[in-house]
């Protein structure tokens, strides 16, 4: 499994103050999209997201976004090394994800840009 990088998770009251600061700050356009009623922009290396409270709070669990080059390899690797496979693979509107628990419980997403 090879990983790519990460992105950083953060959750924001406004969705449409926040987008400016870290357009600016990560020196590029947001990518927006919505998914189960949450608003998300992803910038740089950061996906910031705006929604129901009981949505974020899920949400906030998810320490980070792992991206990888195949979810599928992702799922084996982790399963094989103990960690628990929380949901997915599934699709996303630009690849696929799953989330994964690892062993020391920390709870990740990990994301492909595969169709």
């Amino acid at each position: 499994m090879e990983i790519l990088g990460a992105t950083l998770r953060v959750c924001v009251d406004d969705l449409e103050a926040a987008v400016p600061f870290y357009e600016r700050l990560a020196g590029g356009t947001a990518l927006r999209f919505e998914r189960g009623g949450v608003q998300v922009a992803a910038v740089g290396c950061f996906l910031l997201m705006s929604g129901p409270q009981a949505e974020l709070e899920v949400l906030r669990k998810v320490a980070a976004t792992i991206a990888v080059t195949d979810v599928e390899e992702a799922r084996k690797v982790l399963g094989e090394m103990g960690a628990h496979i929380v949901a997915g693979p599934v699709p996303t509107p630009v690849g696929r994800n799953l989330i994964a628990m690892h062993p020391d419980g920390a709870i990740y997403e990990y994301a492909d840009r595969k169709a």
